[in-house]
């Protein structure tokens, strides 16, 4: 299996930011991984190393491989608007991410086991790929058999994110997907131009 399953701490330390979410272990230590720790002299980094960082980081955050980054990037670059906006986007619109917005889950690799073990529909049909790319006004909701789930109902418990480009319905357990998010709302700390500028050259 090629999707990475370490610690999910290390990462998180060496761009500096908790991206898998809540982590005391982060906290803790909150400064990049190595021998030396937080005593380290580290030099200034290239552009190339802060570009390449940021694309990692995003691919990171929202759980994507190379192959299929580079192909969303390509993709982006086809389409109308500004390509860092649009990739953005098009994470966003992966199902394994809407799952996790809309709190069905604690974690984005939470929530694409979800979606590979059948336990989501979109509008009235089982989708088990993850990377399902989701349009505006698509219907997301937790199976009839699955909404019983302690992980689902656990998750929905702790859960109290609202987001503007989606709606809940607690008592049926199904979500919209309204809209598109526009980069402003979307809320992860990347630079989609370093991304870009990475790509082009």
């Amino acid at each position: 299996m090629a999707r990475y399953t370490g610690p999910k701490t290390k990462i998180a330390r060496k761009f500096g930011e908790a991206i898998f979410g809540d982590d005391k272990a982060f906290e803790k230590r909150n400064y990049p991984p190595g021998q030396h720790g937080a005593n380290k002299r580290r030099g200034k980094k290239s552009e190339y190393a802060i570009q390449l960082m940021e694309k990692q980081k995003a691919k990171y955050t929202y759980g994507i491989l190379e192959k299929q980054f580079r192909n969303m990037f390509k993709k982006a670059t086809a389409a109308k608007g500004i390509t860092g906006e649009v990739l953005l986007q098009l994470c966003e619109s992966r199902l394994d991410n809407v799952v996790f917005r809309l709190g069905l889950s604690p974690s984005r690799s939470g929530a694409r086991q979800l979606v590979s073990h059948r336990h989501i529909t979109v509008n009235g049909e089982i989708v088990n790929i993850p990377s399902y790319q989701l349009k505006a006004g698509d219907v997301v909701a937790v199976r009839e058999k699955s909404k019983s789930l302690d992980a689902i109902q656990n998750s929905l418990s702790n859960s109290n994110n609202v987001y503007e480009w989606m709606t809940w319905n607690s008592e049926t357990k199904q979500g919209t997907y309204v809209s598109i998010p526009a980069r402003v709302q979307i809320p992860e700390n990347i630079n989609e131009q370093f991304i870009v500028e990475l790509y082009s050259k």
